[in-house]
């Protein structure tokens, strides 16, 4: 008879030149996840090694295309860390904006129609994969205040831009560097002042399902620029509907809501799309108009800032079955420090990207607080 064989973690980043703090905080997570699940981590996925055998993946973007999916032998959330999606840009910010035109360059298994259906939770703007189109889409947002350009695979907020004028914004859009990044996608959308970045998500790892609000802040890199500093999360075990019992505050509420209805119109548009991690960021700001706007910013189905705490909350609930709801935080600090008793250390050294840089996540009771 022959022997079955034992299921792998296994981590797969496509991505060769990957920066160390991201590499090492995805073999951290993995080893975590493996022991949470009672399985093997057996490294990084290696197509010669590792192809058709049963395994359970944690990989840094989502897993793109069926061809990759069979080889990987991911068929559903329960294979994975992350999310599944038939072509690259679905997985990115592209799919929050409409085309500039009907005659506009876009990607193969471009829906048309989905930026319709959320034109409601989301920002005024315009997704362009040519520089000429990003001129018109600019022309148009310019008229009623200014814009920010947003490369649709940067993440943490880097390589983003705002611009106040046509004067400004097409020498820029011509440089060489920042035409290629048009091939995969660039957002052109509304500024808005006076921000705060809040996020809502769900994993879901075998039998356990977390939902989750929370707040991101900001923190000052090595060289004195404001970066991704981490995430404070609520967390309950369950579906939304129990994370909306707890006494949140009213735009918390609009902020699930809206998630809830994003989410809803992405499985609709595109039905062969699943993911076990899904995050939603969402922007609360004053437009050019002096409104108030509360909007979906993007979608994560991959490994986040936010996915140690996401993690350390699932560690907690499965250690204490009659825990019901904890805050749990994710931090990313840039200088040397002596961590709390509690806190989970995920990656720690110097990275030739971002330079000395710790991160670290906590779980703590809940205070009714959010």
């Amino acid at each position: 008879m022959a022997q079955t064989q034992r299921r792998l973690v296994l981590t797969y980043s496509p991505n060769p030149q990957a920066p160390r703090h991201g590499v090492e905080t995805q073999q951290t997570l993995a080893r975590w996840l493996a022991d949470i699940q009672g399985l093997e981590y057996g490294g990084r996925y290696d197509p010669q090694q590792h192809a058709g055998r049963p395994c359970y993946l944690v990989p840094s973007r989502c897993i793109v295309g069926r061809e990759q999916a069979r080889e990987m032998n991911v068929q559903g959330p329960d294979d994975l860390f992350g999310g599944y999606v038939d072509h690259a840009f679905i997985a990115t910010k592209a799919i929050t904006h409409p085309l500039v035109s009907e005659d506009a360059v876009a990607p193969t298994g471009w829906v048309p129609g989905f930026a319709e259906q959320i034109a409601g939770l989301v920002l005024r703007g315009f997704t362009v994969f040519s520089p000429q189109d990003a001129e018109r889409a600019a022309r148009t947002l310019l008229a009623t205040g200014p814009l920010r350009f947003k490369p649709v695979q940067a993440s943490g907020g880097r390589d983003q831009r705002v611009f106040k004028d046509l004067h400004s914004f097409q020498p820029f859009i011509g440089a060489p560097d920042v035409a290629a990044r048009f091939s995969e996608g660039v957002v052109l959308e509304e500024e808005l002042s006076d921000v705060s970045t809040h996020s809502v998500g769900q994993i879901r790892v075998g039998e356990h399902l977390l939902s989750y609000f929370g707040t991101q802040h900001l923190t000052e890199d090595g060289r004195g620029a404001q970066m991704y500093g981490g995430s404070d999360l609520v967390v309950v075990r369950g579906d939304y509907p129990r994370l909306l019992q707890l006494d949140l505050a009213g735009q918390v509420q609009q902020s699930i809501e809206q998630a809830r209805a994003f989410d809803a119109a992405v499985s609709a548009a595109f039905p062969s799309f699943f993911a076990s991690r899904r995050n939603y960021d969402l922007i609360r700001g004053t437009d050019a108009r002096g409104e108030t706007r509360n909007a979906v910013l993007e979608q994560s189905w991959r490994l986040g800032g936010a996915s140690s705490a996401e993690v350390g909350a699932l560690q907690a609930f499965i250690d204490n079955p009659l825990l019901q709801v904890v805050r749990a935080s994710s931090f990313e600090i840039f200088h040397d420090k002596v961590l709390p008793a509690n806190a989970i250390e995920v990656f720690r050294g110097h990275d030739e990207e971002l330079g000395f840089l710790i991160k670290y996540a906590m779980v703590e009771p809940y205070d009714g607080e959010n």
